[in-house]
């Protein structure tokens, strides 16, 4: 689940205060220029995929943050493993 803007990230937090880990399967799309989310950031404990002073509040982070998590998880998905590359040892 993808936390866009400081709206959003505040009503979140209200389940973060009851529990803390009931954000653990969030990830956050960027930073608001709105003051107060960089300190909400911090309280919760979740750091934003990009932080380019974006205030617009349409979702438009969340548009440009799902590549970004496709991307990083189809290098993850996609990534060789030592035995499956022929690494044997430490050269």
């Amino acid at each position: 689940m993808l936390l866009d803007g400081y709206a959003c990230t505040a009503a979140a937090a209200v389940l973060h205060a009851i529990d803390r880990h009931a954000l653990d399967h969030c990830r956050v799309a960027h930073r608001s220029a709105e003051p107060g989310h960089r300190r909400l950031l911090e309280a919760i404990g979740h750091r934003p995929l990009l932080d380019m002073d974006m205030r617009l509040g349409e979702g438009s982070a969340a548009a440009l943050a799902v590549p970004i998590l496709k991307a990083a998880a189809a290098c993850h998905n996609g990534m060789a493993t030592f035995a499956s590359a022929g690494v044997s040892g430490k050269v």
